[in-house]
């Protein structure tokens, strides 16, 4: 078992990602380069933040100024109260959120992965003809799956309930194909050291393929979380019990003008929590991007 261990650490190690050297002025032009990208990439996020605590005057104030001038809270107050007037307490909202989420994100994750391992590591009959399945699978969006996915959903009579938003997500092949592209860079020498010690099928799986493709699946997890934070459950949810926070909050959206205060508040907390995951995830998210195109 030491020996497994210890080629784990060293496949790793072939895993980081060196810096091409540079000159100083390739540096400082690189880092003026990002710069100017950064500041147009944040101006909408600012936007959204100023807009949040912007007054109504300010609001439709034309042309629009980018940061407020008179800071004010009547946004949020003005959603608290709409969000009490709901017939279905804020609660039961969040814990549909919640669970689509954990759920639908940890599934994506495990299904994608233990799909994606076969057919990067092991070569059996039809193999080829499924990564090509797969990647040709992505090249259709969401509006032309809808109407199959609402087919099979009706016919295993999952209609209405939280399995209906969740499977069609699990079941994608974005994932498979995000873990797969990592997953066969990961050296043969790792999983024929465990089989010679005796490990299972599974043990080189959680012990060995999981921890090296850490940066890929906590990827997968960030975008899973982003999808599934924001799904307003669609055409699978028609009970307002089962309806998560998005849906709701869409709503108030939808109100008209006199809500767009409230509208810009909505934009902000939903913006939020996705923000804070990927800035506390970011370094794995970059690292996948890095060794993407690197072989094993």
């Amino acid at each position: 078992m030491k020996k497994v261990f210890l080629a784990v650490r060293k496949g790793w190690r072939k895993f980081k990602f060196k810096r091409k050297n540079r000159s100083l002025a390739m540096d400082i032009l690189l880092i003026i380069l990002l710069g100017c990208i950064g500041l147009v990439s944040i101006w909408p996020l600012l936007y959204i933040i100023n807009a949040a605590f912007k007054p109504m005057s300010e609001i439709f104030l034309f042309p629009p100024k980018l940061f407020v001038r008179n800071p004010t809270l009547n946004n949020f107050f003005d959603l608290s109260v709409l969000i009490s007037e709901s017939n279905v307490i804020f609660g039961r909202y969040l814990f549909n959120t919640i669970f689509l989420t954990v759920v639908g994100t940890g599934g994506t994750v495990l299904v994608g992965s233990m799909a994606a391992f076969p057919l990067a590591k092991y070569r059996f009959p039809g193999s080829k003809v499924m990564s090509s399945t797969v990647v040709y699978s992505l090249m259709f969006n969401g509006t032309v799956t809808a109407i199959p996915n609402y087919i099979i959903m009706s016919r295993l009579n999952l209609i209405n309930t939280y399995w209906a938003v969740i499977l069609p997500v699990v079941g994608g092949t974005f994932g498979l194909y995000l873990m797969q592209n990592f997953i066969v860079q990961v050296p043969d020498d790792l999983i024929e050291a465990a089989k010679i010690d005796g490990m299972s099928e599974y043990g080189i799986f959680f012990k060995i393929i999981m921890p090296l493709s850490r940066p890929a699946w906590i990827t997968l997890i960030i975008l899973s979380f982003q999808s599934f934070w924001g799904n307003t459950g669609g055409t699978f949810l028609y009970s307002e019990k089962l309806k998560p926070v998005s849906y709701m909050l869409s709503q108030v959206i939808n109100g008209g003008i006199a809500r767009t205060g409230a509208a810009a508040a909505v934009s902000l907390i939903m913006l939020v929590v996705p923000v804070v995951v990927f800035v506390i995830s970011q370094s794995n998210v970059l690292e996948t991007m890095a060794t993407s195109g690197l072989k094993g």
